[in-house]
């Protein structure tokens, strides 16, 4: 879970970082193009892994592809429904791999977790109503 709370951080802060000027739509594509070599990049990381650890891996790539896909547009065409399609990634992400991560529990725990996944995921989904856009 930190390692994905990490990751998005890193994402944020680098598009932070360039959107403090208008992006131009060749920074756009070249950022397009990186976000692209970076999630095969991590997916290549993930066929090292096994089992459950496989699918956990799998699902934070896909996740970060997707969080950074959203705060792309964010950066590159800012709004209020841009911001809320980045929170709208980001909840999922956390989401999908917080149930991936219970798939390697048994029993109770295992229900337990995914409830507080769900719990978790329906805050968030709460949070994002609020937002405009």
């Amino acid at each position: 879970m930190k390692k994905h709370l990490l990751w998005i951080a890193l994402a944020g802060s680098v598009f932070a970082a360039t959107g403090a000027n208008a992006m131009t739509k060749d920074e756009y594509n070249v950022a397009k193009e990186k976000i692209s070599a970076d999630y095969k990049v991590a997916k290549a990381k993930c066929d090292t892994l096994k089992d459950n650890a496989k699918d956990v891996c799998e699902k934070e790539a896909k996740g970060m592809e997707n969080v950074a896909k959203a705060e792309l547009e964010q950066n590159y065409k800012p709004s209020n429904g841009n911001a809320k399609k980045v929170a709208e990634a980001k909840a999922e992400m956390s989401y999908e791999v917080a149930k991936e991560k219970c798939d390697d529990m048994n029993g109770n725990a295992k229900d337990a977790c995914e409830q507080q996944a769900k719990a978790q995921h329906e805050a968030a989904k709460v949070e994002i109503k609020r937002m405009k856009g």
